[in-house]
């Protein structure tokens, strides 16, 4: 039975991010990666084989950065672990013993009793290569895509979908309006606004009550009574984390039905870590459970138990929550808390606005509008999130606001923050968005 210092499973950004960590901290230590598939998938890049890319083996995470990192790699599936023994089994009848063990399973597609469901041609985000080649197949004779969900799945399914094809895409969301649990109400107007110019049908409030048709679907019916045509019908509705392996080896489940760690990422077993979207989560505001499913978590807590794995080095603060999504040419982003969630969180706050374009002067290519908000806290003048919008740019952008969170900055701090600006690549430094914001939310305090 051989013998290794780290074993992880899983394959993705969790699996792989822990293991490069390891390696740089721990240069003589012993690392086995095993996955499940023969490639993995960059999950946030799943909805851009359909449009961008246009291919699903265009979107692999690297392998040779396994090599480089000097990291076994063995495709088998790991049935069962034995905590007691620090020894696991595969699906192939290998059997390794282990030091320290992470578990980075991830998470699968929530697929709802919707009756009619198991049809044909109904299609979920899996990180499967069949899966998704035989969705990419099926939309080459599809005219009519029924998209479930209007998150950040649906909506940005939709927009690739319709990028390159002569299809009629129906968006069906049951709240009043799409991307309504990441962003505020105003921002979630503009999305819809741009996907409907796209040509993307919207209906919001309504429920989908059943699949029609006879092997394969060919109607959604809503709720209302309505009935869409649909040739194929994708479930963009969120993620259910995968933690049967955990279960099955007797490690505690949390509050949100994920694996329970504490803050250096160790399990109820502290020879067991857990990264990813299988991981309890709790929110870097309050401490309280959190549902966040990204990547950028995922790496951040790979990090965290990457370096912990042989000395405790390092200590999670939780997620902050750092989205952004591109819809044609328009980015839509958010860190921290939302105006709303402020207010439903009990916090007294302040909002300031600025909205200007991203070069300077103004008729310098590729010059577009953006427009930045930020929430600060009435009493302390920390800021709590923001939220950007327009030109593509602010998908970098509010990694700087996450930053300012993450550092609990006041809008004082962000008015004099001390950019770097250039005529071709940044807003003017009289209108740079991010101190203006910061500078009309001060005049408030």
């Amino acid at each position: 039975m051989k013998k290794y210092d780290a074993v992880i499973i899983g394959g993705s950004i969790g699996g792989m991010v822990s293991a490069i960590t390891c390696r740089r901290h721990y240069p003589e230590k012993s690392i086995l990666l095993i996955r499940k598939e023969e490639h993995a998938l960059v999950p946030c890049g799943i909805p851009y084989i359909f449009g961008t890319v246009g291919s699903v083996d265009k979107n692999f995470l690297p392998e040779p950065v396994y090599d480089k990192n000097k990291v076994e790699v063995m495709i088998d599936e790991v049935t069962d672990i034995d905590p007691g023994a620090r020894c696991l089994s595969t699906a192939k009848g290998e059997e390794m013993v282990y030091d320290k063990l992470v578990v980075a399973t991830g998470s699968t597609p929530i697929v709802p009793p919707i009756p009619g469901v198991d049809k044909k041609n109904v299609f979920a985000g899996k990180k499967d290569v069949f899966h998704l080649q035989e969705f990419l197949d099926k939309l080459k004779v599809t005219s009519d895509l029924v998209i479930v969900g209007g998150g950040f799945i649906g909506v940005e399914f939709a927009d690739e979908c319709k990028k390159s094809r002569a299809i009629n895409v129906k968006i069906v969301e049951m709240l009043p309006h799409c991307l309504m649990l990441a962003y505020d109400e105003d921002l979630c107007i503009v999305a819809e606004s741009v996907l409907k110019e796209r040509g993307i049908d919207i209906l919001t409030s309504q429920k989908v009550e059943v699949l029609l048709g006879n092997d394969n679907v060919d109607r959604v019916k809503l709720a209302s009574g309505e009935e869409l045509k649909a040739d194929a019908v994708f479930l963009g509705i969120g993620a259910t984390p995968d933690t049967t392996l955990a279960k099955k080896a007797g490690l505690e489940i949390g509050p949100t039905k994920s694996m329970q760690v504490n803050r250096y990422m160790q399990t109820s077993d502290e020879n067991i870590f857990a990264c990813g979207d299988c991981t309890e989560k709790v929110s870097f505001f309050d401490g309280k459970p959190s549902n966040l499913k990204l990547g950028a978590p995922a790496s951040m807590e790979a990090r965290i138990v990457g370096a912990n794995l042989f000395e405790i080095r390092r200590a999670n603060r939780g997620v902050i929550g750092v989205f952004s999504t591109a819809l044609g040419p328009n980015c839509f982003a958010v860190a921290g808390l939302t105006e709303r969630a402020a207010k439903e969180k009990g916090y007294n706050i302040v909002i300031g606005e600025a909205e200007a374009i991203n070069r300077h002067p103004g008729g310098m290519p590729e010059a577009e509008k953006m427009k930045v908000k930020l929430v600060f806290e009435k009493g302390t003048g920390i800021i709590l999130g923001g939220q950007i919008s327009g030109a593509k740019s602010g998908g970098e952008l509010i990694n700087a606001v996450s930053a300012c969170i993450y550092n609990e900055m006041t809008a004082d701090d962000i008015a004099i923050f001390q950019m770097g600006t250039q005529p071709a690549l940044t807003a003017s430094p009289i209108f740079y968005q991010l101190v203006n914001a910061a500078e009309e939310a001060v005049i408030q305090l």
